[in-house]
């Protein structure tokens, strides 16, 4: 029987930035696939453009991700990616975090890529403010369901067994989740968000006054207590109407919305 999702505050890891650097750029869920091309493009432009002295992809960068060996499929889509962000790391630093669509990317993913892995949660100091950074999913309490199968599918019995299987037989199974998933969207159905309570206990827990958040596609300032909040990153879709291409930026002036979409 799989354990219940836990409530206990998770440990968080510390990253301190560097004194040099004077922007931070925060993104998550662009969902990258083949079939999406001009969310691709609007990503590649972004790396190409952006003047942040760090970039932190909180978690659901690609569709899915079936595995670090699908690097050494000719002509991937995975390959594609890497090679992306390997070009940007000769500008600037780049940070991963897993998502709940990528959480088996690993450190062959990482190597390829030239990004440095953060842990989830991980609390980022710059200029003497502490921000909580995390996906997100782990604070969607009310999805029960999702929480025993993140438990189980973050077991490395569990990603054994699944990554042992044939990388095309993967890559079926991906299809039937996404399927799923569009199928859900579809319906009309309702998502758990992240749970207040839980916000404030981490935020109180890393002496922070901010966290930084992806996966509900829901982008928002939420006001959790006196000098406390929840900023809430966007997700990317070039073909939506109006386009949702964000980036969340740090500077001396704050964090502030930028969208990316062509004017």
């Amino acid at each position: 029987m799989t354990a219940a999702p836990s409530t206990t505050v998770p440990p968080f890891e510390e990253l301190v930035a560097p004194p040099h650097w004077r922007t931070v750029d925060f993104i998550s869920d662009l969902h990258l696939q083949a079939s999406e091309p001009a969310t691709v493009a609007a990503f590649q432009q972004y790396l190409e453009s952006t003047p942040a002295d760090a970039l932190f992809i909180l978690g659901d960068l690609f569709e899915v991700w079936v595995g670090d060996d699908a690097l050494r499929e000719r002509g991937s889509f995975e390959a594609q990616g890497c090679a992306l962000l390997r070009a940007a790391t000769q500008r600037l630093p780049v940070y991963f975090m897993h998502g709940n669509r990528d959480f088996l990317a690993g450190p062959d993913f990482l190597a390829a890529c030239g990004i440095t892995g953060l842990a989830d949660p991980t609390v980022l100091t710059v200029g003497g403010q502490r921000y909580v950074l995390s996906h997100g999913d782990l604070l969607c309490l009310d999805d029960v369901d999702y929480q025993r199968f993140r438990l189980q599918a973050r077991s490395a019995a569990w990603q054994q067994q699944f990554l042992a299987q044939p990388l095309a037989t993967r890559r079926v199974q991906a299809r039937g989740i996404r399927q799923e998933s569009e199928a859900k969207k579809q319906s009309g159905a309702s998502y758990a968000d992240v749970d207040g309570s839980a916000a404030v206990a981490w935020l109180h827990a890393a002496g922070a006054h901010t966290l930084i958040h992806g996966h509900t596609h829901r982008p928002a300032h939420h006001v959790l207590a006196p000098g406390l909040q929840r900023v809430v990153l966007s997700d990317w879709d070039a073909a939506a109407l109006p386009p949702r291409l964000e980036t969340l930026r740090l500077s001396r002036a704050g964090l502030e919305r930028l969208s990316l979409a062509p004017k």
